[in-house]
């Protein structure tokens, strides 16, 4: 493989004590999609480390906590730049996907109490890696800002969380509050069983929340027009960013289904794009207009980059070209909205989404259909949209009575 990538230079990489660990690594990249500059960058990279270091050879193994050292020897040959920790990272996921990654050493005091908890998460109530990730995060940023470094589990009180609850709540919505309340109601109750702590201090009070409190935020579809008009769409990049509003904007497409699209899911002969809506557990076929068409052959023909095997209608720009996530059509938008230079602070992609469900309604198109079109379980998901149509809300309002005057006889002197 090695002779393959670098057909001229491969005789340093075979004649290198590390030559297996390379060769094995840049099947790896090659298999996970990698390939041209991005591929050299990266063998080449480990390459100066792993011989920079004078004592690696091809049966070395390695920690994450190895790695970060390794990666940031200062030498005169290797400097820590942005692309060697690029490269540290793949190589430790690498190590991950072998089984030759180590484990860490564990330094930290709260590590056997969040080994613990972890377990607990994952055996016996059974949740999922992103909802145990939420748990952790919550867990062990109370344990590091809360718990003071001299102060035992033990010793903390009802007055320790209230102090976290109340820093937390200044940087976060209401709505943010009520998850971080949630996942420490959970660790404390956790501490109390395992006996952790003596007092059940879990009692914390959750802000109040109430359903559709603030009208979504619908961008004028002027705003719409011009945000799209601004991406640069000579660009790879670009290209893709265009298709993907352009989609959430004239369709009402949430990320998660933008990022769920497949390249089976368009239809050219019959000019249809057919849309798992993930709420409803439900597909819907919309029809393609000719300029959405358009827009999508664009992006085939010039911003989606070849990738072996992979379906997905839209793809990360950068190797490997894996699947976007919800996540990153989120950052897709707000980097959009940035270079655009328009007055849109303040709002997310969901605004798009916002937008299409207000044109359709100026439009007079019935709530039903709009509900259907934007995947709602209930018409009163589709109704918090009458709150926006100001005009028509203005048309409907009574007026208001006449003032009435005193008419009440004078009393008698």
């Amino acid at each position: 493989m090695l002779e393959q990538i670098f057909p001229r230079g491969h005789r340093s990489y075979l004649q290198s004590p590390v030559a297996n660990l390379l060769e094995d690594f840049a099947r790896w990249l090659v298999d996970e999609g990698y390939m041209g500059r991005t591929l050299h960058g990266h063998l080449f990279r480990l390459k100066q480390t792993l011989e920079g270091a004078g004592n690696i050879t091809a049966e070395s193994k390695f920690s994450a906590a190895d790695l970060g050292a390794l990666f940031a020897m200062p030498s005169a040959e290797l400097r820590v730049q942005k692309p060697y920790r690029h490269t540290q990272h793949r190589f430790e996921r690498f190590l991950l996907m072998r089984g030759d990654l180590l484990p860490s050493s564990r330094t930290g005091r709260f590590d056997t109490v969040l080994d613990a908890y972890r377990d607990s998460l994952v055996d016996q109530r059974g949740m999922s890696a992103s909802t145990v990730r939420n748990h952790m995060r919550t867990a062990m940023a109370f344990l590091h800002d809360a718990v003071a470094p001299e102060t035992p589990l033990a010793g903390m009180s009802m007055q320790t969380v209230d102090r976290f609850v109340a820093v937390s709540g200044e940087h976060m919505s209401r709505q943010s509050l009520q998850h971080v309340v949630a996942h420490l109601r959970s660790f404390l109750l956790f501490l109390y069983t395992r006996g952790y702590i003596h007092e059940r201090i879990g009692t914390i009070d959750t802000p109040r929340a109430y359903r559709d409190e603030l009208p979504p935020r619908a961008l004028p579809w002027n705003d719409v027009l011009a945000l799209l008009r601004s991406i640069d769409r000579s660009s790879m990049i670009g290209c893709r960013d265009h298709a993907i509003l352009y989609l959430m904007a004239h369709y009402g497409l949430r990320p998660v289904e933008i990022a769920a699209l497949q390249l089976d899911s368009i239809d050219w002969t019959q000019r249809t794009l057919r849309v798992q809506q993930r709420k409803t557990r439900s597909e819907l076929l919309l029809p393609l207009s000719i300029q959405a068409t358009r827009v999508l052959k664009r992006y085939l023909k010039v911003g989606r980059p070849v990738a072996r095997g992979r379906t997905d209608l839209f793809l990360r720009a950068h190797r490997p070209a894996t699947a976007l996530c919800p996540t990153a059509v989120n950052e897709i938008y707000q980097s959009c909205t940035r270079a655009s230079g328009l007055p849109l602070q303040g709002s997310s992609a969901y605004s798009l989404r916002h937008a299409f469900a207000m044109r359709l309604l100026n439009r007079g198109v019935g709530l039903k259909a709009i509900g259907d079109l934007l995947g709602h379980r209930s018409l009163e998901s589709t109704c918090v949209y009458l709150r926006l149509q100001t005009e028509v809300l203005r048309e409907v309002g009574l007026s208001l009575p006449p003032a009435i005057t005193n008419t009440l006889p004078r009393r008698l002197s």
